[in-house]
C-alpha cells in the first residue's frame, strides 16, 4: 500500500480499437539511406505490391547533383547494364544511374501483437498491423549487366558468316517418355525450391500510386486510424475481466512447445537427441542405423541410461533377429505411404521386408532371388530390404551384416522367448499370404552348417566346453542337491498320504503338444540364439504339480472365453496363432509357459461354452488340417444369440451360400423380418 501511494496514477487514457485499415495497414522499414538520397514525396517513383506474398518493390530516385554522388560510378552502372543504346527498355534512360530498387521481406511471420497507435486529445487509438516489411536495396540491374556481357561474348565467338551456318550438321534427338509420377515424388517437387520460385513469379504485380505526406489523399486516408465509433460494441475486445487480460498479457506456453527441438529427419545431432524423449530417441536411432546390437545401443543412449528402460522401448521399434535388433518394417514404411521405385503401397513393402527378417532369422545367407521370387517385389525393392541388413557376397548372397550376438541372448533369454513367439506369428501370417513351401519354412543342412555364427577348430571347441563346463559346475551342483531335496520331501508325502493320489489318465493321442518354446525347423533348434533345450520345462513325465493344473486351467479359460467374446468365430489355426501372441506378451516364468497341447485347447474351447461346426469346405482344397477345424460361440448371452445359431446350422450344410437365402432362412426360423443393418451386424 505504501509503494502505491508513493506512484499514484496522474492521469488515466481512453483506449480504442480502430477497424477501418484492419488487414490494410503496414509498416515499411527503411534502410539507413544514402547521403545522396532522400526519403520524401520527390523520391518515390513508383510502386508494386504482390498482396498474397506481401512483397513490395519501390523505385526511389537518386539525388544526381548531390556533392556525395560518384558521377563517373554512375555513368559506368548504366553502361554496363544498358550498353550503348537507348531504348524504352532500357533500365537508365539518362545514361546515369539515377534511380535504386527496393525490395521487401517480411520482418515477423507473426505481427498480430503489434499495432499502430495515435494519441489524439487524451485518447489512444490502436490498428493492428497486417503486415512488417523490411525494404532492402535490390541488384537486379548488376543480373542485367552480366547477360549483356554474355551476349555479348556469345556474338563475338559465334560470329555472324553464312558458312558457319551452312555448316551446321542435322543432330539426332532421343524422345524420352516420364513414367507416371508417384505421390511421394510430387510432394518432394512441390516443396522443391524451384517449385516455390516459380509460384512466387506467377503471381502478378499490383501497381500501387503513391502520396505524398502533405497530399489531399494521403490526409483524408490517415483519418482511418481513429476509431469510428467511441461506443462500447465497438470496442468489446479491450473490456475484459482482470484474469482474462492477465491469460492474453501471459498466454499458455505455446511458444515453449515450438522451442522443442524437433526430430531431425536423416542428420541427427546427439546433443539435440538426447533431448528427447527415451522411446523417440530409440525409434529415430534405430530408423538411421536400421541394425544395431544392444550394447552399441546403450552406448549411443549415454551413461545412466536403464537397460530395463531400453529393453521396454526397442522391442516397440524393433525385432530381434541373431541377437541384434532391426527396426521394425512399419517404422521405415508407415502408413499411407509407397515405395520410391515401383509405387507399391506400404503394406505390401512390410509384408515383404518382414519375410526377408524372418529369413535371416533362420539362416545368416539369403538368395536375392528367392525373396523376389516370393515376394513378387520388383528388384530395387528387394534391393533396399537386403542392404537394410546385410552385405553382398561374390557367388554366395545376402549375408547378415553383424555377428551373432551371444552376450545378449545369454544375459536376456525372457527377451529372446518373447521376440521368438512375435516371430512365429509373423510365420503364420506369411505362410498364408505367400503360401510358403516345406523348403522355405526348413532350411537345407548345408545352410544350417553355414548358419553358425563362428568358424571354430576342434580343439578350440573342446577347450570352450571344457570352459564352459567348469563355469556352470557349481550351479549345476546346487540344482543337483536342490532336486534331491525335493525328491526326497515327495517320497515322504507319499507315504504318509497314498490315498490322496489321483492319476489323470489322458487318452491316447496323435497329435503332438503345441510348441511354445521353440521350433526345431525356424533354425535347426536355435531361433534368435536359443537352444530349445536351454527353454525346456521339465513337466515331470508330461504331468504338472498338483496345484498348477487348476491354475493353468483357470489362465487358458480366461483367454479362451475373452477370445471368442471378441471373434465368434474362429479356426484352430488363427486360435493357436492368438493363443502364441498371448504367450509372448506375458512375463517369463508364467504358468500357461508349462506346456499346452492341442487336445488341452480344443478341450477348453468346448468348455467354454462353444462348438466345432463341420463346414463342408470341398476337398481340393489346400486349406492345413488346423484351418478345417472351426470353432464357433454357440451362447453369448446378447439378443442375436438364436440368429447366431441359425446361421452357424446353415453353414454346416454349405460353406458358401448366398445372402437372400441367408436373409430368408434367419426370417423363418427367427419369425420376425430383420433389415440389411440387423442382417449385417450378425453376419459380421
Amino acid at each position: 500500500m505504501a509503494n502505491e501511494e508513493d506512484d499514484p496514477i496522474i492521469q488515466e487514457i481512453d483506449v480504442f480499437l480502430a477497424r477501418s485499415l484492419l488487414e490494410k495497414l503496414y509498416l515499411f522499414q527503411y534502410p539507413i539511406r544514402p547521403a545522396s538520397m532522400t526519403y520524401d514525396d520527390v523520391t518515390h517513383l513508383s510502386a508494386k505490391i504482390k498482396p498474397k506474398q506481401q512483397k513490395v518493390e519501390l523505385e526511389m530516385a537518386i539525388d544526381t547533383l548531390n556533392p556525395n554522388y560518384c558521377r563517373s560510378k554512375g555513368e559506368q552502372i548504366a553502361l554496363n547494364v544498358d550498353g550503348t543504346c537507348t531504348d524504352e527498355t532500357s533500365t537508365y534512360s539518362s545514361k546515369l544511374m539515377d534511380k535504386q530498387t527496393f525490395c521487401s521481406s517480411q520482418a515477423a511471420s507473426n505481427v498480430s501483437r503489434y499495432a499502430a497507435a495515435v494519441y489524439k486529445k487524451g485518447e489512444l487509438h490502436l490498428t493492428p498491423l497486417h503486415g512488417i516489411l523490411q525494404l532492402r536495396p535490390s541488384f537486379t540491374y548488376l543480373d542485367k549487366a552480366d547477360a549483356k556481357h554474355r551476349e555479348r561474348e556469345a556474338a563475338n565467338e559465334g560470329g555472324d558468316s553464312s558458312q558457319d551456318e551452312a555448316e551446321d550438321d542435322v543432330k539426332q534427338i532421343t524422345v524420352r517418355f516420364s513414367r507416371p509420377e508417384t505421390e511421394q515424388a510430387r510432394q518432394r517437387r512441390v516443396q522443391s525450391y524451384e517449385f516455390l520460385q516459380k509460384r512466387q513469379a506467377e503471381e502478378h504485380w499490383v501497381h500501387l500510386h503513391y502520396y505524398g505526406l502533405k497530399d489531399s489523399r494521403s490526409e483524408h486516408e490517415r483519418q482511418y486510424l481513429f476509431s469510428q465509433g467511441h461506443g462500447l460494441a465497438e470496442n468489446t475486445e479491450l473490456i475484459k475481466s482482470p484474469s482474462e487480460y492477465l491469460m492474453m498479457l501471459m498466454p499458455a506456453s505455446v511458444e515453449e512447445e515450438k522451442d522443442k527441438p524437433v526430430a531431425p529427419s536423416n542428420v541427427l545431432s546427439m546433443a539435440q537427441l538426447r533431448t528427447l524423449p527415451l522411446a523417440d530417441q530409440i525409434k529415430i536411432l534405430m530408423k538411421n542405423v536400421k541394425v544395431m546390437p544392444f550394447a552399441n545401443l546403450m552406448s549411443l543412449l549415454g551413461s545412466g541410461t536403464d537397460s530395463t528402460a531400453v529393453l521396454r522401448c526397442i522391442q516397440q521399434v524393433a525385432m530381434l533377429v541373431q541377437g541384434n535388433w532391426v527396426v521394425k518394417s512399419d517404422v521405415l514404411y508407415p502408413k499411407d505411404t509407397s515405395s520410391p521405385h515401383s509405387g507399391v503401397p506400404a503394406e505390401v513393402l512390410c509384408r515383404g521386408r518382414d519375410f526377408v527378417m524372418w529369413k535371416f532369422t533362420q539362416d545368416r545367407w539369403v538368395v536375392r532371388k528367392e525373396v523376389a521370387a516370393v515376394t513378387k517385389l520388383c528388384p530395387e525393392d528387394v534391393k533396399d530390404f537386403l542392404e537394410h541388413m546385410s552385405v553382398a557376397r561374390i557367388n554366395k548372397g545376402w549375408e547378415f551384416m553383424l555377428p551373432y550376438d551371444e552376450d545378449f541372448v545369454k544375459k536376456h533369454p525372457d527377451i529372446v522367448q518373447r521376440q521368438h513367439m512375435l516371430w512365429m506369428g509373423i510365420q503364420a501370417k506369411l505362410e498364408k499370404v505367400y503360401n510358403l513351401l516345406k523348403e522355405h519354412l526348413t532350411p537345407k543342412k548345408q545352410e544350417a552348417q553355414s548358419a553358425h555364427p563362428f568358424l571354430v577348430s576342434g580343439e578350440q571347441r573342446v577347450s570352450m566346453a571344457k570352459a564352459k563346463v567348469k563355469q556352470n559346475y557349481g550351479q549345476l551342483e546346487k540344482e543337483l542337491q536342490k532336486q534331491k531335496a525335493e525328491l526326497k520331501s515327495n517320497d515322504t508325502s507319499a507315504k504318509m498320504d497314498v490315498s490322496n493320489i489321483r492319476i489323470k489318465e489322458e487318452p491316447v493321442s496323435d497329435e503332438e503338444p503345441m510348441d511354445t518354446s521353440a521350433y526345431e525347423s525356424m533354425n535347426n533348434g536355435v531361433v534368435n540364439g536359443l537352444h530349445a533345450g536351454e527353454n525346456s520345462t521339465d513337466s515331470f513325465n508330461g504331468h504338472l504339480p498338483g496345484g498348477c493344473v487348476d491354475r493353468v486351467a483357470q489362465e487358458l479359460k480366461a483367454f479362451v472365453s475373452s477370445t471368442f467374446k471378441k471373434q465368434f468365430v474362429l479356426t484352430l489355426s488363427e486360435l493357436k496363432r492368438l493363443f502364441n501372441l498371448h504367450l509372448a506378451s506375458l512375463p517369463p516364468g508364467h504358468t500357461l509357459f508349462s506346456g499346452i497341447s492341442d487336445k488341452m485347447l480344443q478341450d477348453m474351447v468346448l468348455d467354454t461354452g462353444c462348438k466345432q461346426i463341420l463346414v463342408p469346405f470341398p476337398p481340393q482344397t489346400a486349406a492345413s488340417p488346423d484351418e478345417l477345424k472351426v470353432y464357433a460361440l454357440w451362447e453369448a448371452g446378447d439378443t442375436y444369440d438364436q440368429h447366431r445359431q441359425v446361421l452357424l446350422e446353415i453353414f454346416s450344410k454349405n460353406y458358401r451360400v448366398r445372402r437372400n437365402v441367408i436373409q430368408n432362412q434367419l426370417s423363418q426360423e427367427c419369425g420376425e423380418d430383420l433389415n440389411k443393418q440387423e442382417v449385417d451386424r450378425v453376419l459380421k
